[in-house]
Order: structure tokens, then sequence, then C-alpha cells
């Protein structure tokens, strides 16, 4: 990823006393920044080198409650630390917050090793895979978000109810319904330029309240990389103006769910775009018909990294424009894999499936690990799909809860083959936990709809 701040520009704006705070950060299971503020000078004198943290930091859950049963960190271990070594082609200005920089850091062993499960390390083992080939992944992440009326510590002292969205109604791109919320967008758009992330807009989304922020196409790990800090503006952004933001795959059943679509093509190391086949039906290349064609193949074993919360589920509804079938469609918003681009070297895949609480690198993995299986093996592609997916039958649905997506995610040989035993088994045994803390839990639906009637 390119950030938009060398290490030597940095050290000038240090010694100018510019910048002051440099943040550095790794990227937890849940696609949340985690890390420490230096003072400046010392991130410049020591801390650029390498920082630690614990490693109860990948085994935690949402609530940062360290989860037993894993096998990388427990108590029995001590809960010791991980190497944080900064990636300083991370490293860039951070224009809302005062005088501050920020750093993406990778997670290592005390021996030097990549910690396999670490999000970054997933998915630039598949990316080594992809250049191994003369391949690389391009992608773009479209994250959906709900803007709220409410302060984050409101909304926290109400229980998170009575919520009031920003916007009275649906503002599908609506301009004069956004131009409420524009003193929130218009300086999250300024503030990610001015952190070298390149904005291409903001739009209101399907519903009250709703808002999508789209950003340049790029390279698989620069995409991943500004998906976390675009999540980070925007909840940074949101609290400086007095306002909550909520990337809650369905934050309510009356509204919406929000989503992050994943566009993804390869290319030539040498910037060929290898899906493109002027030649071929709607401009497909064959290595993009058997890519799509592993993608659906393993469409039910990916699921758990696009739908990763118990949330995750509620989210796919008909008529909402959330999938509910793994099917292919050309220009198809029904369709939980859509071609966009057809006949120009843009051609492309848009998987529909994941939701904005997806981490972006393990979902890029996934996705890059079952479409790489289908080139390697050669898959046919299925007929495309026609009409509306919603009330088609006996076509290949979406797993419908987080049990069945974490069970078919552990029974995947490729996926165990292609990133790690270890890896499918730390994140089956986090989606375990994570349906094991709901199970247990008594919630406000079943206490209303049976406290007097039962």
């Amino acid at each position: 990823m390119a950030g938009n701040l060398s290490f030597d520009g940095l050290k000038k704006l240090v010694k100018s006393g510019e910048i002051d705070t440099v943040i550095a950060a790794q990227i937890d299971m849940q696609g949340r920044l985690m890390g420490k503020r230096f003072h400046a000078d010392h991130f410049v004198k020591h801390a650029h080198k390498e920082t630690h943290s614990c490693n109860y930091l990948l085994t935690v859950d949402m609530e940062m409650e360290p989860v037993p049963g894993f096998k990388s960190a427990s108590w029995e271990q001590g809960y010791g630390d991980y190497v944080m070594t900064p990636d300083l082609d991370t490293l860039r200005l951070i224009p809302w917050q005062e005088g501050t920089a920020l750093v993406l850091c990778d997670v290592a062993d005390h021996h030097g090793g990549a910690v396999t499960m670490s999000p970054r390390n997933v998915l630039k083992k598949q990316l080594a895979r992809l250049a191994d080939k003369g391949m690389v992944a391009k992608a773009a992440t479209e994250l959906e978000f709900y803007l709220f009326k409410e302060s984050f510590e409101e909304a926290a002292d109400n229980g998170y109810r009575d919520l009031t969205p920003i916007s009275a109604y649906n503002e599908d791109y609506h301009i004069f319904q956004t131009s409420k919320e524009e003193h929130v967008m218009r300086a999250l758009r300024n503030g990610l330029f001015g952190a070298g992330i390149e904005v291409e807009c903001t739009k209101g989304e399907a519903d009250a309240g709703q808002g999508e922020i789209n950003v340049v196409y790029s390279d698989a790990l620069t995409t991943a990389d500004q998906h976390v800090l675009v999540k980070q503006a925007t909840k940074e952004i949101a609290d400086q103006q007095g306002h909550s933001a909520s990337f809650l795959a369905k934050w309510s059943y009356d509204f919406a769910g929000s989503s992050s679509h994943i566009h993804q093509s390869l290319w030539s190391t040498d910037g060929k775009p290898l899906f493109f086949d002027q030649k071929s039906e709607h401009g497909m290349s064959d290595l993009m018909r058997s890519y799509i064609a592993g993608l659906l193949h393993h469409a039910d074993a990916t699921t758990l990294f696009l739908a990763p919360n118990i949330n995750s589920y509620k989210r796919f509804a008909a008529g909402t424009f959330a999938p509910t079938k793994a099917v292919w469609s050309m220009d198809n918003r029904t369709a939980g894999y859509r071609v966009c681009g057809e006949n120009s070297k843009a051609v492309r895949v848009e998987c529909r499936v994941g939701g904005a609480d997806l981490n972006p690198y393990l979902a890029l993995a996934a996705q890059i690990a079952a479409g790489l299986d289908g080139i390697e093996k050669g898959l046919k592609l299925e007929n495309e799909f026609r009409g509306d997916a919603y009330t088609a039958k006996n076509i290949r649905e979406i797993p419908k809860t987080l049990r069945d997506a974490a069970a078919a995610f552990g029974k995947s040989q490729m996926l165990r083959a292609a990133l790690g035993d270890d890896v499918v088994d730390h994140y089956v045994h986090a989606a375990e936990w994570e349906q094991f803390e709901m199970d247990r839990r008594v919630t406000d639906w079943e206490v209303k709809r049976g406290f007097e009637r039962n």
C-alpha cells in the first residue's frame, strides 16, 4: 500500500513540530486497528524498526475478552508478546487527527516468523501464490454504513435503542437528502484524500441515514489497508461532529442491511487485464470463467470470511439488494456474484455476499484462494443465471447462519491447503465462540415475545 509520507518526510515534519504523534497499528480478527500512539520523536529514533503487542489481540472477541481454547495464545501460555513491524510503505498523514501520522504493522513471533493467523499475513500468502503465477489481484470494496444524529455516547446510554438516522427517508442517490449529512461526508472525503486515499465519491444508499463511500480500485493489499482506514476515519470524523456511525450488517429489522461488495479481477505483472478477452462472450476470458467457477464451487466455504458474525446473516433477505443465492449473472443485483464492465478491460466480478462487518484481508484472501482453485483445476463455469434470483428455486443458496458457514469453512480441504490448518482452525474456533456467546444470551425480542404471552 502506498502511503503519502516517506520516512524521511516524517522525520522532517517531526523536527519542525508539525507531527508529534505516530499511530502504529496492526489488524485484529475483526478488522479493527489495534496498537499504540507513539511520541513521534521516539518513533523516528527507535520504534520505526519494531514494537510489541500482546498476542491475545488475535484471540479476543468483539468485547476484547480473551477467548479460551485457541492454540496460538492462552492463559496457560502466559499471553506473551508478538512483534509489530511497521510497514513504512503504509506511512501516512491523518489530517483529521491533529499532528498525527499512522503506519500499519505486520505481526511476527520473536523468531521473525510471520504469525499465520494475522489477517494481513493471511492475505499476503494468497498474493504470493498469485505472484508465483505472474499475476496480481486488483480489488475495490464498496463500504456502506449508517450515520445517526446521536453521538456514540448517547447511543450507548440509550442501549442503542431509538436511534435517529441522520436523514428521514430513503436517500439512495438523493442529493438533497445527503446535503443534510454533508458536514460529515465532506470532512470524510477530504480527510481521506489528505491521507493519500483516492476517494471516488460518497452517495446516499438504500435507506434513511445510509451512506456509501467508494475508493479507487487498487492492488488487493492496498485495498484492504485502505478499507480499514476508511472505517476508522468514518467513525472518528462522525464522532468529532457529534454523531455516530455503524457498520453493522443489519442494525435494525426495519432498515436495509449494510454491505461491502468486493469487485475483483486478475492482472499480469506487466499490466495486462487477464479477465478480458474481446473475442469471448461478454469479453470474459477463460481464466475469468474458471475464477468465477471457483468462487461458486467454494461459495459455502468462503461465506464465513464474508459474513463473520451472528448479525451478518440477518442481512440476507429477499428484495433488499442483499443476495440470498450464490449464482452468477451479468449486471444483475439479485445474484450473489455479478459480472460488471462486460466487453471492456474493466470486466470484473463483484461478490455481493459480504457485509460491512467483514474483515477485508480475510475476505479477499478467501476469494482469491477460491478463484485460484478454479483456475488451477480448470473448472468450467455454469450457465449464467437470468431473472430474479430471490424467487428462483433449486439453485445454490448462501448459508443462512454463522453455524452453517463455520462448518463449511472448517470442512473445506481447499481452504486448509491454501490458508493452512492453523488458520482455518483458528477462525472456526472464533466463529464457534461467537455462536456460543449468542446461544446463551437472552434477547429483547424473545423477552418481548414471551414475557406475558407464554
